[in-house]
């Protein structure tokens, strides 16, 4: 991507090495079989979910860190894609007549408390509703090269994009609904888990738009850029991540959607800008 000279948002906060947090669980090095399964799902985990996963022996941060160049330069880089995110959904909401409030991020490392409760890094990115913040550990985009092999600095940018797109649905009222019906049909009940997935597609779309327009207005992505976010959508399906922890599918299971409609609805914002066309409701499921 080309980000040179590109403004950053000033809605980050940076909770690195605060009171020695602790990493608890299955660490980094357990992603590929649970933080890759809650890979961008935007909706927080519940807050007894987010608990367990804090609890257990962890490594002790220090409250101080001298943070290497890579680090640096990601959190420069997840400044100006929120930056991104905050211009084009500005403008694509005062073209519907909405006022556009952009979310908060908080990068943080090991664990992290939020309005939704307490999450370690194995939760992955998400986003929280309650106080509107997208949470993210730095480690995680290196994961996502080791892990799965999705790397590049546009994959990345799609995870924050993908969080976001969870925020757009927040204001438009679209994640409350469906978060309401989720409810009623209880966890991990086939209707549960249908419009989890109906959720995150339209997730994936709104990323493809962000990034459309993002591209109209700077001129940012490059040759090989939506190749790499197409791979890691792919790579993050729950089809692909069911066979890589377990060796089969289970798609009564799935929450997410498979590989093929993640880069699907992803391309189809990519390829028309076109924030109507994103209803990934109204549509049978077998047809998403």
């Amino acid at each position: 991507m080309r980000l040179d000279g590109r403004r950053e948002s000033t809605n980050v906060e940076d909770r690195r090495g605060k009171g020695g947090v602790k990493a608890g669980g299955l660490g980094l090095g357990g992603i590929l079989i649970v933080g890759l399964i809650w890979l961008l799902t935007g909706k927080a985990p519940d807050s007894n979910t987010l608990q367990q996963m804090t609890q257990g022996s962890g490594t002790e941060y220090a409250q101080e860190q001298d943070y290497s160049q890579v680090d640096v330069e990601l959190m420069t880089f997840c400044k100006q894609i929120l930056a991104g995110t905050e211009d084009v959904w500005t403008q694509e909401f005062k073209k519907m007549g909405k006022t556009y409030r952009p979310p908060k991020m908080v990068i943080f490392a090991g664990s992290v408390s939020s309005g939704c409760g307490s999450a370690t890094s194995d939760s992955g990115p998400f986003y929280c509703s309650a106080d509107q913040t997208v949470y993210l550990d730095l480690e995680f985009f290196k994961s996502m090269k080791d892990q799965i092999g999705a790397d590049g600095d546009f994959a990345y940018a799609y995870v924050i994009a993908h969080e976001v797109g969870h925020h757009v649905q927040y204001l438009l009222g679209t994640l409350d609904a469906a978060h309401q019906q989720m409810a009623q049909y209880g966890k991990n009940t086939k209707g549960y888990n249908q419009t989890s997935v109906r959720l995150e597609l339209q997730a994936d779309f709104y990323a493809g738009v962000w990034a459309y327009h993002d591209n109209q207005m700077f001129g940012s992505l490059e040759d090989g850029d939506i190749e790499e976010a197409l791979n890691a959508a792919a790579k993050i399906g729950d089809d692909y991540l069911q066979k890589q922890a377990y060796g089969r599918t289970m798609p009564e299971t799935f929450n997410h959607g498979t590989s093929e409609q993640r880069s699907r609805w992803l391309k189809k914002g990519l390829r028309t800008g076109d924030v109507s066309l994103g209803d990934t409701f109204s549509p049978s499921y077998n047809s998403l």
